[in-house]
């Protein structure tokens, strides 16, 4: 049986869509590929087994949509799988309508925290065979494709018992499900990444996280230890969590190292693993000597860690640490779930730069509560805390009720969304109703990229030069900065307001 894990292009006047193995769904005018290791992960599981697989990016590999379309017509595979998210969900539907009309047969699936927050408005809206929801795609897809491969489309349907929980299907002319879906699976199971199946390369260099290239991601866990922030779509499909062993991961990282020569690795778990198993696995990397061969980076909370872990994963070569601020103001961080406070924001920004680490920050702006002067708050303290050092690069992007998360109920329940058309939940404009008007909330997302242009800053930047690929990081993000600016402007241009400047 030939399985198809594709993502098809999605061509806009908007940019290059920004959807494989990302929570926050944006439209990027320089493009940025993140590696998606879970739709890897079900890559290798099934050729593993046994399946034929072909990884089709189109996205990644800038194919126009005639070229793929007459790629899977040419390959006719059996099953064709879309990861999807809510800004493209119509796209998607519009696809598989149109590969219904091959002649020949396929079964389509889509998979992601929109369709398992909302599984059967696909079923109502396309021609979709199967839905799978929670976030492990790997596992329940082999379920699906082992039954598949053993009964003809025609010939007999699922049943509850003969598929693992989370997938839903038709059956005689109504959608049916097989149960809640459960995140039981042991990763540590797991075959590692076929990086040459998955084909790595193409995700190696065009990401602004990585200094060090080639560059690749890992997933220590699924997904996020804390798991409470309302607006992660992410909770969505992975409500517990769950590691794979320190050893294991190390295991993965010496495959990577030496057979592929990677020089950074991005850990893409919602909130890397704290506490007696990040010890075990810093050590780890320093008693093999992984730490003088390869950059690590990945997602952290702020006071998760100790000012004495922070010099452990120091000494074990982690450098950028992804860190969620998304407001400065207390009320809604309390509001959202986060978990901290403005105190520990600012001690675990200076314990992670003083141990030598390099925190990368992401702010919101768009809150429906928020007035102009919390959100311009927000955005001083950001700047405040790149132009002092103590954050060495920031993101910032729209607030967007993703379906299923806290934050959607929250607004169906105070009718605070301006609309259910997925399309425009793309970060192109709020969807949320706000104290603010629309034009002042892109203007706020776009103003924190001007940091980039402070004196200060830049000072800070120039005197921690040390080598080449200082300079090359340094160039890069500039080039990152530059296209940030737009890709939150729809005219495409800096709009030459003060807080733009």
């Amino acid at each position: 049986m030939k399985i198809f894990i594709s993502y098809p292009p999605l061509e806009s006047e908007k940019g290059v869509a920004l959807l494989a193995q990302n929570r926050q769904f944006q439209w990027f005018k320089k493009p940025t590929y993140i590696y998606p290791v879970v739709p890897a992960q079900a890559a290798s599981l099934l050729k593993a087994k046994g399946y034929d697989v072909v990884w089709d990016d189109a996205i990644a590999e800038g194919k126009t949509y005639s070229k793929w379309l007459e790629n899977i017509k040419a390959r006719k595979p059996d099953v064709v799988v879309f990861e999807t998210k809510t800004p493209v969900i119509k796209q998607h539907w519009r696809i598989i309508n149109e590969l219904r009309t091959t002649n020949f047969k396929l079964q389509t699936v889509l998979m992601g925290d929109h369709v398992t927050a909302m599984p059967e408005e696909s079923f109502e809206n396309s021609k979709v065979d199967y839905v799978i929801t929670g976030g492990d795609y790997d596992f329940l897809l082999l379920s699906l494709c082992e039954f598949l491969s053993k009964n003809s489309p025609d010939s007999e349907l699922p049943t509850p018992n003969s598929l693992e929980p989370g997938i839903y299907y038709r059956a005689n002319g109504k959608v049916v499900n097989t149960g809640k879906f459960r995140l039981n699976h042991d990763l540590n199971q797991l075959p590692f990444i076929d990086r040459d199946l998955t084909k790595w390369q193409l995700y190696a260099y065009e990401n602004g996280n990585y200094k060090c290239v080639p560059g690749t991601y890992t997933m220590a866990g699924r997904d996020c230890w804390w798991a409470k922030c309302r607006f992660c779509s992410w909770t969505t499909t992975y409500p517990t969590f769950r590691a794979r062993s320190p050893k294991n991961l190390l295991d993965e990282i010496g495959e990577l190292i030496e057979k592929h020569d990677v020089k950074e690795i991005m850990d893409d778990t919602g909130t890397f693993p704290v506490g007696n198993w990040l010890r075990e696995f810093c050590r780890g990397m320093i008693e093999r000597g992984y730490n003088k061969k390869v950059n690590l980076d990945c997602n952290m909370r702020f006071n998760g860690v100790t000012a004495e872990d922070y010099k452990l994963m120091k000494q074990a070569n982690f450098r950028l640490l992804l860190f969620g601020i998304e407001s400065a103001n207390q009320a809604t961080l309390d509001r959202i779930d986060k978990g901290v406070t403005i105190e520990e924001i600012k001690e675990s920004c200076k314990n992670a730069r003083a141990a030598g680490l390099f925190p990368h920050i992401t702010i919101m702006f768009g809150y429906p509560w928020e007035t102009e002067e919390d959100a311009k708050k927000t955005l001083e303290f950001g700047k405040w805390l790149l132009k002092k050092g103590y954050a060495y690069t920031v993101q910032a992007t729209v607030v967007i009720p993703y379906p299923g998360t806290p934050l959607f109920a929250e607004c169906k329940e105070n009718g605070w969304l301006k609309t259910t058309d997925w399309d425009k939940y793309d970060m192109k404009e709020p969807v949320m109703k706000t104290l603010m008007e629309d034009e002042w909330v892109m203007k706020l997302v776009q103003g924190i990229y001007s940091v980039a242009f402070s004196p200060e800053f830049i000072f800070r930047r120039v005197t921690s030069v040390t080598s080449m690929s200082d300079i090359k990081y340094f160039t890069r993000g500039i080039k990152k900065v530059m296209g940030h600016i737009f890709d939150f402007n729809p005219k495409g241009k800096n709009c030459g307001c003060k807080t733009c400047k």
